[in-house]
């Protein structure tokens, strides 16, 4: 049988929420937190963007550096041969890369309204996998928005095209969080019945079904013999109603009734939720929802007489899991109390002061003046107080953050 892989899409679906963004410092943390946590790939941005180009290149600068040692990063963009050739002129060594059209009868009648037909969808995608793999991409996802309202035989004939020009992955989008757990399992199925091909399955939560449905489709994808890729975000920040939520979608699967037989990516270490999604809260400026699984400020809070005795005797009356599981219990990411922070507007003594809690030493005043002004650019950068990993990261990897930090409007 095969396995559950988790490719974490914040760094693209998520930052595209309307009303909310994230600086490229944020989003690098974002990608080293993903790393860190044994999260496959993390599809980390637009490579035909122009402000996205020196943050995607530091990135995979940092993978090559091994400060980033096994998380893969994959870049988005739209299955047209001249998008993915922009894609590897501004980002040249892209490694891994997914190209996205639309497949139902709704979206090519009034989306593309007469300048793409059925036939040119098929076509437009089968030139742009082909343009990836003969450009250096070792790995090509192709994915069909709005799948889950795609025809199933146009469907099949779509992905039966990808996967013969090359496409390692379909990835079977449900834009609008229109399926059900019971539908997403019956049309992956059916889909797997035709074509042999791994499964991203990618929801979103306009139902609120988006972490079910993610589950009932990997299910699904696994049943048929295949691997499955489900796409989460961070605290389930996406557009409109949101995405599959990333540690909603690994406890469901390490904890969820039925799901024992099913192999979840053993590199997966939950103990970092709880600062991934923290620092996703922070760099948002959205508060966790108190009723949030695992992290949550209630996921372990019982007030319930009957719920609170039984708790008291065994955890395991009312949690089904361990708050110790999930890394909970490391300080807030802003502390209380008498506290010298960095700002944009900082001096030598009371940076020199911060590092020194953080233990960072620096050779001369020259490495330390260079390194604090880094740090109020990544204060103007983020427009919020840096956190201490963030502080960390501008320290150790000045290069990198100074790329991070620079966007070049086109001439």
């Amino acid at each position: 049988m095969g396995k559950i892989y988790i490719i974490d899409v914040t760094n693209r679906d998520g930052v595209q929420t309307s009303r909310i963004c994230l600086s490229k410092l944020q989003k690098t943390m974002l990608n080293l937190y993903l790393d860190q946590m044994g999260i496959f790939q993390s599809e980390f941005g637009f490579p035909t963007t122009n402000h996205e180009k020196n943050y995607l290149n530091a990135n995979l600068k940092l993978q090559k550096l091994k400060a980033i040692k096994r998380l893969r990063l994959s870049g988005w963009v739209r299955a047209i041969k001249e998008d993915v050739e922009l894609a590897f002129k501004n980002v040249s060594k892209l490694q891994h890369l997914n190209v996205s059209i639309s497949t139902s009868d709704q979206m090519i009648k009034h989306k593309f309204r007469g300048k793409l037909d059925y036939e040119g969808v098929i076509k437009s995608m089968v030139e742009a996998v082909k343009t990836a793999k003969k450009l250096g991409a070792i790995t090509v996802g192709v994915n069909a928005e709005d799948a889950s309202r795609s025809r199933l035989d146009y469907l099949m004939e779509f992905l039966l095209a990808a996967k013969e020009a090359g496409a390692d992955r379909f990835r079977y989008c449900d834009t609008l969080g229109f399926d059900t757990p019971f539908t997403i399992y019956e049309r992956i199925t059916k889909i797997l019945d035709e074509v042999k091909i791994p499964i991203e399955l990618h929801c979103h939560n306009d139902l609120g079904l988006a972490v079910a449905s993610s589950i009932a489709g990997a299910k699904a994808a696994l049943d048929s013999g295949v691997d499955a890729y489900i796409n989460t975000c961070v605290n389930g920040v996406g557009e409109r109603a949101g995405n599959a939520d990333l540690v909603s979608v690994i406890l469901a699967i390490k904890y969820g009734s039925g799901m024992a037989e099913y192999t979840l990516d053993e590199h997966i270490n939950l103990k970092l939720a709880w600062r991934i999604c923290k620092y996703a809260s922070y760099a948002f400026g959205i508060p966790i929802p108190i009723n949030h699984p695992g992290v949550g400020a209630n996921a372990f809070a019982h007030e319930s007489g009957i719920h609170a005795d039984g708790a008291l005797k065994d955890r395991r009356n009312y949690e089904l899991y361990d708050y110790e599981e999930l890394g909970r219990g490391e300080p807030e990411i802003i502390e209380t109390g008498r506290n010298i922070t960095v700002g944009e507007y900082s001096g030598i003594r009371g940076f020199r002061n911060v590092y020194e809690k953080l233990e960072i030493r620096f050779s001369d005043e020259k490495e330390a003046r260079k390194v604090l002004e880094l740090v109020r650019y990544g204060n103007v950068h983020n427009q919020k107080p840096l956190v201490e990993d963030e502080l960390k990261f501008i320290a150790h990897y000045p290069e990198i953050a100074k790329t991070i930090f620079t966007m070049e409007p086109p001439v």
